[in-house]
């Protein structure tokens, strides 16, 4: 039997990059997969495509995850459409970086609300459905700086710091309802983001990692299906590195 057979998944961000990968695996392993954007175009409708391929049934929302209203009406959505949420993946983020003294107060606002209210909003929407269901996993994308910080990414470690901290405390609250929380800490990660950067900027961050490589979506996936599955029913409250022992 599939790992997620038979559970309903909800992953923001899904579109592309890490939140896709998640919802593929997701997929592959069987479960129904509700996933948002800010906009369905072209990329999302291939993404739909390449989820139903695994025999699922799947439908996406445009949603700005910010925004506290819209995020409650995909779930009302995803409930009237799928009867249930089993797990929900807070994976919506963006980064607008700069160092602190020339960092714009719009571009610490616009971090922490898409990284961070974003999660607010979702949990506040889905806890008390899981709690009726008594059980369900809420996973957290956070990040190794959301840990260690980063120099010039003050307003990203601080949203990916706040995820950890969401986390732990939604399992404290939670736990007695059956619901887990838990969030993923990836390191280098090789996306359409990360493409972007000159060579010699991801070669020198492969030397810092032991593993001498980036990671990849998929990478992040797999520790996202552990958790989502029912191989972690006794695991609440964690932090799972996914860097390669960048930063362990």
């Amino acid at each position: 039997m599939k790992l997620l057979q038979g559970k309903v998944a909800l992953v923001t961000g899904a579109a592309r990059g890490i939140g896709k990968a998640i919802a593929l695996r997701f997929a592959e392993q069987g479960a129904d997969v509700a996933f948002t954007d800010l906009e369905i175009n072209e990329v999302a409708e291939q993404t739909i495509k390449e989820l139903e391929a695994y025999g699922v049934k799947v439908k996406a929302y445009a949603s700005n995850a910010a925004n506290f209203d819209e995020a409650h009406d995909v779930v009302k959505q995803v409930v009237a459409e799928f009867g249930r949420i089993d797990v929900l993946v807070n994976n919506a983020g963006i980064t607008k970086d700069g160092l602190m003294m020339r960092m714009s107060e719009a571009q610490w606002d616009a971090v922490i609300n898409v990284n961070l209210k974003s999660a607010f909003n979702f949990i506040h929407a889905v806890t008390p459905i899981m709690a009726k269901q008594r059980g369900g996993s809420i996973i957290n994308m956070s990040s190794v700086v959301g840990v260690s910080g980063n120099a010039g990414q003050c307003n990203y470690s601080a949203s990916k710091a706040g995820m950890i901290g969401l986390a732990k405390s939604i399992a404290k609250e939670m736990g007695p309802r059956g619901i887990r929380a838990n969030a993923i800490a990836p390191g280098f990660i090789i996306t359409e983001m990360t493409d972007k950067l000159p060579q010699e900027v991801r070669d020198a961050w492969a030397q810092q990692i032991p593993l001498r490589r980036g990671g990849t979506p998929e990478d992040v996936a797999n520790v996202a299906l552990f958790l989502a599955s029912d191989l972690s029913s006794y695991v609440s409250g964690q932090v799972i590195h996914c860097c390669g022992a960048m930063n362990c």
